[in-house]
């Protein structure tokens, strides 16, 4: 196995801005694509378990959308060459069921890169106090 040099910091955050920016465009084939074989996430409805090709359909599916989001206070750890952890906080605003809302999160994610590229494994989000709708 050829040894990997640990990405940058720039480099995790374009990954994660790749997810963002397929779920805005409710890209499910990249979503699916930058997705583990298996997810987990956390969030304001619990923890869940979610496969790749479902990971795909949410996104697709629904009345949501993400019309936009901005990252601050970004963090990275790159704890081995094949393992990067991206934390950060995030406004969005959303429009579920035919209501727009803004919100304000702390998220984070595991990224793992194996010999098909980087997937994330892990994905969680918390609402923050001014995270209610706008």
């Amino acid at each position: 196995m050829t040894a990997h040099a640990k990405p940058t910091k720039d480099e995790v955050i374009a990954l994660e801005r790749s997810y963002w920016d397929a779920m805005k465009a409710k890209d499910g084939g990249k979503t699916a694509e930058l997705s583990g074989k298996t997810s987990l996430v956390t969030g304001a409805r619990g923890v869940m378990s979610i496969a790749r090709d479902k990971m795909g359909k949410m996104t697709e599916e629904g009345d949501w959308s993400l019309e936009s989001y901005s990252f601050d206070d970004v963090e990275v750890s790159t704890p081995a060459p094949d393992v990067a952890i991206i934390a950060y906080t995030v406004r969005q605003k959303v429009k579920m069921n035919g209501k727009s809302q803004e919100m304000r999160a702390a998220d984070s994610s595991t990224w793992i890169r194996d010999a098909d590229g980087w997937a994330c494994h892990a994905h969680s989000e918390t609402l923050l106090q001014d995270g209610a709708a706008a």
